[in-house]
């Protein structure tokens, strides 16, 4: 793994709860420190200053090659697999720079941050059910297919700003549904065909 990417409000349905005006939307990026991944099935401490921990369930696509300027139509040559992942953000801190115009890189890229399930090697799905579970409840539920951005154009759009490389996950986005997790809850993020992600905070 070299970095994490991750496209903000990439459903229109999420767009909108957020505020936002998917048809008016280019792709933007925030980013997380790699050592935010964690494995699927582990207990995670609550994360310090915040009351307001969000989920957010989002598939996830791993690089094999890299490259600038990619184009849309030769981006998916670059996938190596994919994966069901959870961004961890703590909203209240995101909500509080957000009025101060300060970055919210806090909120966002913290220990713990990226619960990631395991990689499926491969081109990632066009269509497919996106749900997370809280407790067994369900919470969020979207289809892939309902990305405002596919996967080759948010490559293509990345690739314009950085170079891609080999090892970097790129988090493309999560349906609406977004909301608090307490502790003592186990949170599962499910994917059609991919392994799910499931972690429960003490």
């Amino acid at each position: 793994m070299r970095r994490i990417f991750c496209v903000g409000q990439n459903y229109a349905e999420h767009a909108r709860e957020m505020g936002s005006d998917p048809k008016r939307a280019q792709p933007f990026f925030f980013s997380k420190p790699p050592d935010a991944v964690v494995a699927s099935g582990l207990r995670l401490p609550y994360p310090p200053r915040t009351t307001n921990l969000h989920h957010e369930v989002e598939l996830v696509i791993a690089l094999g090659k890299g490259g600038s300027d990619v184009r849309p139509e030769t981006a998916g040559s670059m996938i190596f697999g994919c994966a069901v992942g959870i961004d961890l953000t703590r909203r209240d801190l995101q909500t509080e720079a957000k009025k101060s115009g300060r970055p919210w890189d806090m909120s966002k890229g913290f220990d713990h941050s990226a619960p990631l399930g395991a990689l499926r090697r491969g081109a990632p799905p066009d269509s497919g059910s996106i749900a997370l579970r809280i407790d067994g409840g369900i919470r969020q539920s979207g289809d892939i297919a309902d990305m405002v951005w596919g996967v080759a154009d948010i490559i293509a759009t990345l690739s314009t700003y950085v170079a891609v490389a080999p090892g970097d996950l790129i988090f493309t986005g999560t349906p609406s549904g977004v909301g608090p997790i307490q502790r003592g809850e186990t949170v599962r993020g499910e994917i059609a065909g991919l392994d799910a992600v499931e972690v429960t905070f003490e």
